[in-house]
């Protein structure tokens, strides 16, 4: 009894002593320690994994042999992405000559798809947020039928868009050919492809927009609405003015994580029968690098880099966007 007693004591004067250090602490400190868990996580899953892709991407590729990678090449594997002279590559990153058709260089598709979709998305959003705002009869039903796009994987979306463009069958293949629109293949003709690419990620994912936008409109006091109904505003005032400006953060937040997502597209591409021969994305590429027939280690490290180089880009121009919203407000 003596010895665990003791035991328990020394085991409580560890904890007492702990609990008045982490009293002692400082909020942003705190802060800090409550945040170290997530941030060793993201070290493990997230930089790690970049910074042996990068150190990868400096060594050559090994097409026959046992091992992976060849010797180092310094910066050959992205000079060779970024002018088309890899022979091995069966997919297009970039060719500044334009021998290959813009919507076979990934670089161009993923940018194009990422732009398109999300500014989409953003527009649609911004009307089912609106929608889903409003009071009428039936508001319940509404906001189910615009949610549920969202809540379909996306194996079971691509395989309804699939079924709406095959060839031979698909219901809205010969309507959109005989007025020109697609080709008679569409999942393989790179335009039509991209089209459905696009058109398919807007339809799902627009549903997370409208619901962020949503959070950012109904934090806006309501205050501020019956002043301009006093004032005689119009809707489209009331719009400018208030709801926009405010909701601005919330909608910058919102297009941030879209960007994200769209430029490392891949399983729409893949799910709609598409593919990745017809539309590339940068992912693609990673993808066919490291499990297609020929394995390009070095090459698909280094596409692994530069995709995370055009998240960055993108991540820091929003950032900039928020803080700018940020200071107009009176925010920061």
């Amino acid at each position: 009894m003596g010895v665990e007693g003791t035991r328990s004591s020394e085991r409580g004067g560890v904890v007492s002593r702990l609990a008045t250090w982490t009293e002692n602490l400082s909020e942003q400190t705190y802060a800090l320690l409550l945040l170290a868990p997530g941030f060793l996580i993201l070290l493990l899953f997230a930089f790690w994994p970049l910074a042996s892709s990068f150190r990868m991407s400096f060594f050559e590729d090994v097409i026959v042999g046992p091992e992976s990678l060849g010797g180092f090449i310094g910066l050959e594997n992205y000079v060779s992405l970024l002018t088309d002279s890899n022979a091995f590559a069966t997919l297009t990153f970039l060719d500044p000559a334009m021998e290959t058709p813009l919507l076979q260089q990934a670089l161009v598709v993923t940018l194009l798809f990422a732009i398109i979709s999300v500014a989409g998305e953003t527009l649609l959003g911004f009307a089912y947020a609106m929608l889903m705002k409003a009071e009428y009869r039936g508001q319940r039903l509404v906001r189910v039928l615009i949610i549920i796009p969202w809540a379909i994987p996306i194996v079971i979306q691509g395989m309804i868009f699939f079924l709406l463009f095959r060839p031979g069958y698909g219901l809205l293949t010969g309507p959109l050919h005989q007025l020109g629109v697609f080709s008679q293949l569409p999942l393989g003709d790179a335009f039509s492809g991209f089209v459905i690419v696009t058109v398919a990620d807007i339809w799902k994912t627009s549903a997370f927009m409208a619901l962020l936008i949503l959070a950012g409109m109904e934090s806006v006091n309501q205050d501020l609405y019956e002043v301009a109904d006093v004032m005689g505003a119009s809707t489209w005032q009331r719009f400018r003015y208030i709801t926009f400006p405010l909701v601005f953060p919330a909608l910058m937040v919102a297009m941030l994580f879209r960007t994200m997502g769209a430029l490392r597209v891949y399983g729409i591409i893949e799910s709609t029968g598409v593919g990745c021969s017809t539309v590339p994305s940068m992912t693609c590429l990673v993808t066919e690098f490291t499990f297609g027939s020929t394995t390009l280690y070095g090459s698909a490290a280094a596409v692994s880099v530069l995709i995370a180089i055009t998240v960055g880009v993108f991540i820091s121009v929003y950032l900039l966007f928020i803080r700018y919203s940020n200071q107009s407000l009176g925010l920061t």
